[in-house]
């Protein structure tokens, strides 16, 4: 089995207008974060998976626990492609582990 890094990008806006919705939204956010997904911006979420089927199993889960209100959309890419971006304003934060290594030991 070879290994193609992927990441799957989760983006939400949930409304926390009333109790239930503030509710749903800390369920959601909990969930993901539970999930091995990791804060990139407020409201972006990712996580590192080994292949595309690894990514597509992601993808079940996160529409399995999805909230009942709001917009929450994902997009897959590769590392690659993640490795690309490029900072407009501000800079990466050290503090998250970018390595590809099975294990990390901090």
């Amino acid at each position: 089995m070879s290994f193609r890094f992927m990441r799957v990008l989760c983006f939400f806006d949930l409304p926390v207008e009333t109790d239930n919705d503030r509710r749903s939204y800390r369920i959601f956010r909990k969930w993901l974060i539970r999930s091995g997904f990791v804060m990139m911006q407020e409201s972006v979420y990712s996580k590192l998976c080994l292949n595309m089927q690894s990514a597509s199993i992601v993808i079940d889960n996160v529409m399995k626990n999805r909230p009942p209100k709001g917009l929450c959309q994902l997009i897959v890419i590769t590392e690659r492609q993640f490795e690309k971006m490029v900072f407009v304003v501000g800079e990466a934060q050290s503090e998250y582990v970018t390595s590809t290594d099975r294990l990390v030991v901090l």
